[in-house]
C-alpha cells in the first residue's frame, strides 16, 4: 500500500504543478541579478518618495510586483570588493585586497580554485553568462607572443589582446562586457579584447546585449544565471541623446533613468518570450552614490542620493554601503511586499544554493547566509552574528541588530569629516543605535562601552576564525588584517559606565 500511496502523492504534486502552469523546472528558476554601478539608496523613487527626485519607474514597478528590502547592505562601501563578495559569497578583506579596488593588468582576485556562484549554478545544470562590468583583475596577454601587457605601456588594452583568467575561467560561459571604467573602451567578448568603442555606447550595448541573450534562451530547458553588472550610473556619466535632459536634474539624473530603464528592457524580454514567472530577478548596487554625481547640486534641488542616511560611496556610514535591493519573483513573493531583516550581497551564493536545494560546496561561503526564507515572509534562519562593513580606506564596522560599531573617527572614505580632519581628542570609534538614530548623528562610543566592546569582540572573532558563519575550519588568504587604523585603543576606553 506504501508504494501505492507514494505514487499517487507523486502524480497529484505533478498534476498540480501543470494546471498551475508551473513545472518541476519552477524549482530551479532562471536567475537575473541586475547590479548598478554607484547608485544610492535615494536614487530610487520608491525607497525614498519625499527625497528622490529621479523618475526611476521600472524599479518602482519592479517593487510594486515584488519586494523590497530596506536594510540591505553591500559588502564594501567601492566596487572591486563588493564583487568579489557577490561572486564567492566572502568578503573581501579576506584577501590581499585590504582597501580600494583593483585596476586590471593583473591576475585575477578570484583564485583559480575557489568555486563562484556561476561556477556552482553551473555544476547544477544552469547556463551561465555576465554581461558588463568585472573588475576583479585579469591579465591582458598578447596573442602572438603570450607575454602578459603590462598597464604602464598600455592605457587601454589593444584589441586582440587575450584574457587567461577572465570570467569564462572563473564559472562562466559567456562574458561580454569591460573591466573597469578607465579601461571602458576595450570591448571584452569571452577571453578576447574584440574592439574599442567609446564609453557613451556601453550602456545601450550591455542592455541589447542582455536583452539578445535572454532570447537566446528560449525553448531551451536548462535555466540560466545572467549577472549583469552595469557601469552605471558611474563616472564617466554618459546619457546618450534620447535620455539627456529627461530628469530635470542633469546628466546624473538623466543617466540613472537610462539605467532605470534597463530594468524595463530586461522585463519585457522575459515576458515577451515567457519566462518571467520562472525568473528571480533582482535589483541591487554595488554601493552608495559617488561624489562625482554632484551631490551637493542635487541635494538643492532636492534630491537626496542617501535618503535619511549619512554619507555616500567609500565611507563606512550607511549611505556608503546600504543599497538598493529589490526581488521579484511572480507567485512566489507578495506584491508590494517589504522585508526589514539585514542581509549583505555575500548572500547570494548561499541563497542559490538553499533555492536549488544543495549542499554549500566545502570551502565556499564563508561570510553568506541565505536570505531565501525572507522571499516568503519567514525569519532568515543565520549562524552569522552580524555583518561586517568596509570603507574604501579599509576601516571596518560591525553590525548586528539595531546597534553599528565603526572603528573610524569619521567617514573612513571620502566625506568630511574625513580621518585627518577629526580633532585628535575625538574618540577613536562610533557606535550608533540605528533605531533611534538612522542618520548616524549621536555618537554613543563614549557611554555605552559594554556594547561596544561586545561588538568588537564579534568583530574579532569573525575576522580570526576566516568565516562570519558556522561551518568547516577556514582561513584568511592574508595573514595580517588591521582592525584598528587609527591604533589598538586602550582599555580604559572602555571603561566607562552605561
Amino acid at each position: 500500500m506504501v508504494p501505492t500511496f507514494k505514487a499517487s502523492l507523486l502524480g497529484a504534486i505533478i498534476h498540480c504543478m501543470v494546471i498551475t502552469g508551473q513545472s518541476v523546472v519552477a524549482e530551479q528558476p532562471n536567475i537575473v541579478y541586475v547590479i548598478c554601478d554607484d547608485l544610492g539608496y535615494g536614487d530610487v523613487r520608491c525607497l525614498a518618495p519625499e527625497t528622490s527626485k529621479i523618475p526611476t519607474p521600472h524599479a518602482d514597478r519592479l517593487a510594486s510586483e515584488g519586494m523590497i528590502f530596506t536594510d540591505a547592505h553591500s559588502g564594501s562601501s567601492v566596487c572591486s570588493p563588493t564583487r568579489y563578495g557577490i561572486m564567492t559569497g566572502r568578503y573581501s578583506w579576506r584577501t590581499r585586497l585590504q582597501k580600494g579596488v583593483v585596476t586590471g593588468f593583473a591576475p585575477s582576485l578570484i583564485d583559480a580554485d575557489r568555486m563562484t556562484v556561476a561556477g556552482f549554478l553551473k555544476e547544477q545544470g544552469y547556463a551561465t553568462a555576465v554581461i558588463g562590468k568585472w573588475h576583479l583583475d585579469f591579465e591582458y596577454l598578447d596573442p602572438k607572443t603570450g607575454e602578459a601587457y603590462k598597464q604602464k605601456k598600455h592605457k587601454i588594452p589593444p584589441v586582440g589582446a587575450k584574457i587567461p583568467d577572465g570570467p569564462i575561467h572563473r564559472g562562466f560561459d559567456y562574458y561580454h562586457g569591460f573591466h573597469h571604467a578607465r579601461n571602458m573602451k576595450a570591448v571584452i567578448e569571452d577571453d578576447v579584447v574584440i574592439e574599442h568603442d567609446d564609453e557613451i555606447n556601453m550602456l545601450p550595448r550591455l542592455t541589447r546585449k542582455a536583452v539578445e541573450y535572454i532570447d537566446s534562451r528560449s525553448g531551451k530547458d536548462a535555466p540560466f544565471f545572467l549577472y549583469l553588472p552595469l557601469g552605471s550610473p558611474h563616472t564617466p556619466i554618459v546619457p546618450t541623446s534620447e535620455w539627456q535632459g529627461k530628469s530635470g536634474l542633469g546628466s546624473y539624473g538623466d543617466f540613472v533613468m537610462q539605467t532605470d530603464n534597463v530594468v524595463g528592457e530586461v522585463s519585457k524580454a522575459l515576458s515577451r518570450n515567457g519566462m518571467a514567472d520562472d525568473t528571480l530577478l533582482i535589483f541591487t548596487s554595488d554601493n552608495g552614490c559617488s561624489k562625482a554625481a554632484g551631490i551637493p547640486e542635487l541635494a538643492q534641488q532636492g534630491h537626496l542620493v542617501s535618503a535619511h542616511m549619512r554619507g555616500s560611496k567609500a565611507d563606512i556610514w550607511d549611505g556608503g554601503h546600504r543599497i538598493p535591493f529589490i526581488v521579484r519573483w511572480p507567485g512566489k513573493i507578495s506584491s508590494g511586499s517589504q522585508c526589514h531583516q539585514l542581509i549583505c550581497l555575500t548572500d547570494l551564493f548561499a541563497t542559490v544554493a538553499d533555492l536549488v536545494d544543495k549542499e554549500i560546496p566545502h570551502g565556499t561561503c564563508e561570510d553568506s547566509v541565505s536570505f531565501l526564507p525572507a522571499l516568503f515572509g519567514r525569519s532568515i534562519e543565520s549562524t552569522r552574528n552580524g555583518v561586517i562593513h568596509h570603507s574604501v580606506q579599509g576601516y571596518f564596522a560591525y553590525r548586528t541588530g539595531k546597534w553599528k560599531l565603526s572603528l573610524a573617527k569619521g567617514s573612513g572614505g571620502w566625506t568630511s569629516p574625513k580621518e585627518g580632519q577629526v580633532p585628535e581628542d575625538a574618540p577613536v570609534a562610533q557606535l550608533y543605535n540605528l533605531e533611534a538614530d538612522a542618520g548616524e548623528q549621536q555618537n554613543l562610543y563614549p557611554t555605552h562601552a559594554s556594547q561596544a566592546e561586545r561588538l568588537l569582540r564579534l568583530l574579532t572573532e569573525d575576522v580570526i576564525r576566516g568565516r562570519s558563519t558556522d561551518g568547516p575550519e577556514s582561513s584568511n588568504d592574508v595573514k595580517k588584517i588591521v582592525l584598528w587604523k587609527n591604533g589598538d585603543p586602550n582599555d580604559s576606553q572602555f571603561q566607562s559606565q552605561e
